[in-house]
């Protein structure tokens, strides 16, 4: 079974990676697959939920932080030394690398499980923009594998994660039964 889902694994990687690889996306993939691109949009956010936001700005970048606290050494610290899943830029041959090479480990994907994590506590406090949320969340992990440094299930694994300890910590302010 296991050979079986990462023979399926490796086709949709080899189909998103190499298939629809195109001069479009090897401009436009590496920026948005680079932690540094995010670094000022989050910034910017925060500064402005916690000014203008109101008391529901300040529980939304509270929920986040917490969230993306738990996700991010979650994923880094215990689930990817657990699978040790080889990348599939050091795994496979072929690979449409447009990023420098990795070697860290594959499985989940941090950047998927952040921005997953991130999208569901900013959609539980603003649902009018969570198409926003949510797009980002998919073109970002979708992104990973176009620059050929994840496998599909990878940022499948990583979008779960980062939903469950998004929903973690809502759950926890519904429990309480704050007000915003």
């Amino acid at each position: 079974m296991f050979e079986y889902l990462q023979h399926i694994d490796t086709s949709l990687f080899v189909f998103f990676n190499q298939t629809l690889a195109n001069p479009v996306f090897d401009v436009i993939m590496p920026f948005i697959t680079n932690k540094k691109t995010w670094i000022p949009v989050w910034l910017i956010t925060v500064i402005l939920l916690v000014w203008k936001g109101g008391k529901r700005g300040r529980w939304a970048v509270l929920m986040a932080l917490l969230a993306f606290g738990l996700t991010d050494p979650l994923v880094t610290r215990i689930l990817k030394p657990l699978f040790h899943r080889i990348r599939p830029c050091n795994a496979l041959d072929g690979v449409h690398l447009i990023v420098h090479k990795s070697r860290g480990l594959s499985l989940p994907s941090a950047h998927a499980a952040n921005f997953f994590a991130l999208a569901t506590v900013f959609s539980y406090f603003y649902r009018r923009f969570q198409w926003l949320f949510w797009s980002l969340a998919v073109l970002v992990a979708y992104s990973r594998i176009a620059v050929g440094v994840h496998y599909p299930f990878d940022v499948l694994a990583g979008a779960m994660v980062g939903i469950i300890c998004g929903a973690f910590w809502i759950l926890i302010l519904k429990k309480r039964k704050i007000q915003f």
